[in-house]
């Protein structure tokens, strides 16, 4: 079935009418995404119910700005299917979106086993705790970019493109796609279930209080705030960056749509930043410099490394804007700044808590103006 045309009101951003009082099953809720995901939903007035591991890293957005104030869940590995379906069958969710995940590419070389169990498993146990659960009617599925069969080509992958992967990461977040595709067909309506599926897929994103290992924009920070250069293995790689808020809004569009206009919204869906803002590592660099200023340095390591990443990879949002009427409403530069503006923030010891629902009002503001 086709998408129709979008009505007028659906070219806005997540409406907080519509989640005030939603009862929300977000797993990953400790992560990055999930934590400024959580605050948002906060800030709408839903009813936010984690499920995820301890916080990936020390320090963590989670701790640092107080994401567990406004919200309950437990500590718990969406690898334990039993333990998931009795905390989606005891918290009866209206929407559930899932962001838990094993989400570095090195890092799955290192443990290809705990990433499909995660990223793979994970999503089926998921998949079978909601069609058990009578009161849920949405539920999205955030995978990555790097689901694609990346042919290093000019053009960005649509959502009809196939699934691949190199690595055990970007392989496993295809496989979870193939997994969503198979839910949704056979089981969740119009198959028979009352709910409604889809899965999104974004781009590299950046923002304050990611402390992951081999990303960049969180490499660069934490260099610079220590007074010493970063080492940059791919400067002339390229990306789709895009602040974290911006695919943000797109899940939370979604599902507004998915939850009014049922099979119509099902299926795969891209949040990429501008065309031009696709750019190498090496540019980026440049636009933090003048952000930060002359303090921040890198050096170019000359190491060879065998693991494979992608040179070149882009998504076509095209779909996400006829159809939900989405766009990235923050250039890079300006995502740049609101990231290297919340990690000055944290090192001089700010109220984080507030400064991050203060980035998250001010991104709104820009997006309902647009």
């Amino acid at each position: 079935m086709g998408v129709r045309e979008p009505a007028l009101e659906s070219l806005v951003m997540a409406s907080r009418s519509f989640w005030a009082g939603k009862r929300v099953f977000l797993t990953g809720h400790t992560g990055f995404k999930g934590g400024w995901l959580a605050l948002w939903l906060q800030t709408f007035g839903a009813k936010v119910f984690g499920y995820s591991l301890e916080p990936p890293t020390q320090p963590n957005l989670f701790e640092t700005a107080q994401v567990a104030a406004g919200m309950d869940g437990v500590i718990a590995d969406v690898r334990d299917g039993d333990r998931l379906r009795r905390e989606v069958a005891n918290f009866g969710p209206d929407i559930i979106i899932h962001m838990a995940a094993q989400s570095l590419v090195r890092a799955s070389y290192d443990d290809p086993v705990g990433t499909y169990e995660t990223n793979v498993m994970g999503t089926v146990y998921l998949f079978e705790a909601a069609r058990r659960c009578p009161a849920t009617r949405v539920v999205i599925n955030v995978t990555s970019d790097k689901c694609y069969e990346n042919r290093e080509w000019a053009w960005g992958y649509r959502e009809i493109d196939a699934m691949g992967g190199h690595d055990p990461y970007s392989s496993s977040k295809g496989c979870a796609e193939l997994v969503t595709s198979a839910y949704i067909r056979s089981f969740f309506r119009p198959a028979g279930n009352g709910a409604m599926a889809a899965s999104v897929r974004a781009g590299n994103v950046i923002g304050g209080g990611d402390w992951a290992t081999n990303r960049l924009v969180p490499d660069v920070m934490r260099a610079f705030l220590a007074g010493r250069a970063v080492s940059i293995r791919h400067p002339h790689a390229v990306r789709p960056w895009q602040h974290v808020l911006e695919p943000l809004r797109g899940y939370l569009m979604l599902a507004e749509r998915l939850w009014q206009n049922g099979a119509e919204f099902a299926g795969g869906w891209n949040f990429g930043p501008h065309a031009d803002d696709v750019q190498p590592v090496q540019n980026v660099l440049g636009l933090l410099r003048a952000e930060l200023g002359d303090g921040l340095r890198w050096e170019i390591t000359g190491k060879p490394d065998m693991r494979h990443e992608a040179g070149l990879l882009k998504l076509d949002t095209s779909k996400a804007q006829h159809f939900l009427g989405w766009q990235p409403v923050w250039r890079l530069r300006d995502a740049l700044k609101a990231t290297a503006t919340w990690y000055c923030g944290a090192q001089v010891g700010k109220g984080m808590r507030t400064m991050t629902l203060d980035q998250i009002s001010d991104y709104a503001a820009v997006s309902a103006s647009n």
